[in-house]
């Protein structure tokens, strides 16, 4: 039987690193990635990085545009193995915790906690008001796991990368996908 892909969200919030990361990672591991890429995640990617759509789009096995409702990861039927949204915007926070169907990413993810699969939820917002905790606090009564990228030091990170690899570690950890991103307590 062929691996079950995963599928990645990139909305736009700053830290679309994350995402991006994510990708290379799965792709280097051999994992099938299904790619849904916002608007504003695509707009990130120029302030922020160096990556253009299109290379990040390649990292990916499949790509579905963001307003394609009816691809096959908005159904239930779609075989996966779990959702990351890297990095999650409060917009999309609000829309995935209030099943606010709007866009495939937000179907997606809605989709992904009916059927009961892993839905990681890398929220990049900060200060936090009332009104971003209780939508934390619906996502995860709804079956969410939020993770918001907080750095460690556990590991004596060295670079940049090396913090990012720890938060994109811990996600894929929730995703049962094996790597060796950095060095785990008790590893020293």
């Amino acid at each position: 039987m062929a691996q079950l892909p995963l599928v990645v969200g990139i909305s736009g919030a700053s830290g679309v690193i994350y995402g991006v990361e994510a990708l290379k990672v799965l792709q280097g591991l051999g994992q099938p990635c299904h790619l849904i890429l916002s608007e504003a995640g695509a707009r990130n990617l120029a302030i922020e990085t160096q990556y253009s759509v299109d290379e990040v789009k390649a990292m990916a096995t499949r790509v579905h545009e963001i307003s394609d409702v009816g691809a096959a990861v908005a159904s239930g039927s779609f075989l996966h193995r779990g959702m990351l949204v890297a990095p999650c915007t409060i917009k999309t926070l609000s829309a995935i915790a209030n099943s606010f169907n709007y866009n495939l990413l937000i179907r997606a993810a809605d989709v992904t906690l009916k059927e009961r699969r892993p839905l990681v939820l890398m929220v990049r917002e900060t200060p936090l008001h009332k009104g971003h905790l209780e939508l934390m606090s619906r996502a995860a009564d709804n079956g969410a796991v939020i993770l918001p990228p907080v750095p460690a030091f556990y590991h004596r990170p060295q670079s940049i990368q090396d913090l990012i690899h720890q938060s994109i570690g811990k996600a894929l950890d929730l995703l049962g996908v094996e790597h060796n991103l950095f060095q785990r307590w008790g590893e020293h």
